[in-house]
Parts: C-alpha cells; sequence; structure tokens
C-alpha cells in the first residue's frame, strides 16, 4: 500500500524535471537604463538556457561587430545607423526592458544539452523598420513610389543537431507581396514564433534574406530583435529510465491492489 505514492512522486519528479522549460528573458543580464552591451572582443553571453556568440572585429574607431548583443534602447523614432539597438516595439516582449538584437554575420543559440524550442518572440529593430518604410541612402523604401512594388524581408530560423539540419522556419518581418496594398506590413510588434517543429536540437542559427538587394547583397539593415527563447531540455536516458521505472512500480501497485480488492 505505501508502494503507490511513492512510485507517483517518483514519476512526478521524472516528468517534472524534464518539462521545466528555460526562458532567455535577457532580463537576467545587467544593463544601464537606455543603454546596449556590445564589448569590443568577441565573446559570447548567456541567458537561460541559450548562449549567444557576439564576433567583434577591430578596424578602428569601435568598428564592427556582427551576430548578438542585448540592449534595452526605446527609441522608435530616430532613423538611421546610429539607432541600430533599439526594437520597434520600444521595448522587450511582455513589458520587459531587455531583448536581444543579431546583426547579420552568424548569429546562433547554442543549448547545454539536446532540447525543444518551443518558440520566441521577434521584431524589427528602428532601423530596419524605418528604412524600409521611408528608404535611406543604402535601401529603397518597401513598396516602392507606387507603393506596388513586391518587396519583402524575411528571417529564417533553422534547427541544428550537431552538423545536422533538423528544419528551418521562415518569418516574414516585412512583406509588401499582397495585391491589396492595405495588407501590406512591416511588424512593429513581438511576434510569438512557434519553433517545436525544429524537433531535438542543440542549437539554432538565423539569417534574414531580402528582395531589395545590390552587389555587396541586402540592402535592408539586416537586423533583427528576439526575446523570451524559450527551450525545453530533453530528458537525459537516466530521467527516463526514472521515469519509466516509476510508471511500472505505478502499474504493479494498481495491479496488486486490484487482486487483493
Amino acid at each position: 500500500m505505501k508502494t503507490l505514492p511513492f512510485a507517483s512522486m517518483l514519476a512526478a519528479f521524472a516528468l517534472s524535471s524534464s518539462a521545466i522549460a528555460a526562458v532567455s528573458t535577457f532580463d537576467d543580464l545587467p544593463l544601464a537604463p537606455e543603454s546596449h552591451f556590445f564589448p569590443q572582443t568577441s565573446t559570447t553571453f548567456t541567458s537561460g538556457d541559450a548562449t549567444f556568440n557576439h564576433t567583434f572585429t577591430n578596424f578602428g574607431g569601435g568598428c564592427c561587430h556582427t551576430d548578438w548583443l542585448y540592449s534595452n534602447r526605446t527609441d522608435t523614432t530616430t532613423p538611421g545607423f546610429e539607432n541600430q539597438f533599439s526594437s520597434y516595439t520600444g521595448g522587450g516582449a511582455l513589458g520587459s526592458a531587455n531583448y536581444a538584437i543579431a546583426y547579420i554575420g552568424n548569429p546562433t543559440a547554442s543549448f547545454t544539452g539536446p532540447s525543444v524550442v518551443s518558440g520566441a518572440f521577434f521584431t524589427n529593430t528602428t532601423y530596419a523598420a524605418l528604412s524600409m518604410l521611408t528608404g535611406d541612402s543604402f535601401a529603397k523604401k518597401f513598396g516602392g513610389a507606387s507603393g506596388n512594388d513586391a518587396d519583402w524581408f524575411k528571417l529564417t530560423i533553422s534547427g541544428w543537431n550537431g552538423i545536422t539540419q533538423t528544419g528551418s522556419v521562415d518569418v516574414y518581418l516585412a512583406d509588401f507581396r499582397f495585391a491589396d496594398n492595405t495588407l501590406d506590413y512591416v511588424v512593429d510588434r513581438w511576434i510569438w514564433v512557434d519553433l517545436s517543429g525544429l524537433g531535438v536540437v542543440n542549437s539554432l542559427s538565423f539569417s534574414v534574406a531580402s528582395s531589395d538587394v545590390g552587389p555587396f547583397g541586402i540592402n535592408t539593415p539586416a537586423y533583427f530583435a528576439m526575446d523570451n527563447l524559450t527551450v525545453a531540455a530533453v530528458p537525459e536516458p537516466s530521467q527516463a529510465a526514472m521515469l519509466l521505472g516509476g510508471l511500472a512500480l505505478v502499474g504493479l501497485a494498481v495491479r496488486r491492489r486490484r487482486k487483493t480488492s
């Protein structure tokens, strides 16, 4: 009679230990108000269960970086390169302060073990959004003068299990391909993207593409913002064995109770 509660507790423990999600909120990282993390050296930083790469190449004058940094800047109105570290929402997802920004080189998010990524919030940076909405000295105004140009800006998130790609998910951060121009949009809010279909991964990679391209690649500022990357670790074999053992004990105890009742 005492076996059933113990086995139930054991199984519940195994289930709960494997189901706890880790969330990269970036609010667990220190940052003064209206600032951003930008070390002038190549390094990594960790939030939740994910580690993010930051690459810096010294060309002089504090230039230049690719990949990830984190920020809490709130400027949604200043156009141009000098405002490259603000989200177009004016803050993080769900009212938080900090969020991550990637400038495309080879941004990755790496996990401590095999994981299933539930999803994350994504949005535009102010720099990219205003460039698409009004154009600048490098990039065109999306839609063109007539509003009928079929422009788009796409983020692709790919899952990796070692060197094997498990799949990819496309997110349009701007889309002007509609026959009805009133449906054209540049994302100006945090949107949740389900990444669970990527399966079991140990890293994610990120890339962007645009309809506006030139001799040196895309003209649209190759930036995006991310927040609340949510990851659930896959149970280790020992945890799975504990769960199966606990469930077996539950079944055995139930059968014994039925025989003696």
